[in-house]
């Protein structure tokens, strides 16, 4: 009987063909001029190639592990199991349809209602991020694949920040805590979207935060920044990943980030 990290291992070999996948639908359309793009209920933007990566992926999952479910920001739900897979085709979609290099494909597996397993793929930027559960946190940016680890920054005056956008926390009624949180850090810097959690990861920031995040936007980013060894909680400190906030840290600075929001929000 395959152990668990056997198991995890074959699931991450599949996420990585799953992220081929999906690249190879979204380059050819990238910077295109005739690209069809239409604003969702919500008033976000989606594009045929949000649509396009995402039914390459479930194609492939559908192929491969037809008994798990899917869950994906543009096709919704699928099924009912004790493992699915968490799809977000284009994360940074905006950025996608403005030709900035700034976007990426995220790929996470739930399984029993714990994320165990991630990969983000930026492939604009030729970059592309893993995790599993006990198989380390790894990036593609030399090479070979590299492993990589959070910062050891200890303490708040050192850390550098990464709030995605002041609307966004502004909106979500938390921008005087912001604002008290970057008076106390060394720097801050609105890097957006995933990209912030990787360079969090691989120990270029020390803490991200953002709001009104459903569980596509974060699930893959979650696996990656914890098994790089960081913390990924909401705003009140749960694990859950579908409380529509996210705080990320190196871990040393976990504890100290939510008391600082907690006491601004007083």
């Amino acid at each position: 009987m395959p152990t668990v990290a056997a198991s995890l291992a074959h699931d991450l070999s599949l996420a990585l063909r799953l992220a081929d996948a999906a690249d190879a639908e979204t380059m050819a359309r990238f910077d295109r001029a005739d690209l069809a793009v239409r604003l969702k209920a919500d008033r976000s933007h989606v594009t045929e190639a949000d649509l396009a990566s995402e039914r390459a992926i479930r194609a492939l999952l559908e192929q491969e592990r037809p008994s798990d479910a899917i869950f994906g920001e543009e096709y919704g739900q699928t099924a009912q199991a004790a493992r699915r897979w968490i799809l977000d085709p284009i994360d940074g979609t905006a950025n996608f349809l403005r030709g900035v290099p700034a976007w990426g494909t995220m790929i996470a597996l739930e399984i029993d209602g714990s994320i165990v397993l991630g990969v983000v793929s930026m492939p604009a930027l030729g970059r592309r991020w893993w995790a599993a559960d006990g198989l380390g946190a790894w990036t593609d940016g030399g090479s070979e694949p590299q492993r990589i680890a959070v910062s050891g920054v200890e303490t708040l005056g050192e850390a550098s920040l990464s709030f995605q956008s002041i609307g966004q926390w502004r909106d979500a009624g938390h921008l005087d805590e912001l604002l008290r949180l970057q008076d106390r850090v060394w720097r801050d810097r609105a890097y957006g979207d995933v990209w912030a959690y990787m360079l969090l990861a691989e120990g270029r920031l020390d803490i991200v935060g953002e709001f009104d995040v459903k569980e596509y936007d974060i699930a893959a980013a979650a696996a990656i920044v914890r098994e790089a060894g960081g913390r990924f909680t909401s705003l009140e400190g749960s694990d859950q990943l579908d409380t529509l906030s996210a705080i990320a840290t190196n871990g040393h600075l976990h504890t100290a980030v939510l008391e600082a929001l907690a006491e601004a929000a007083e």
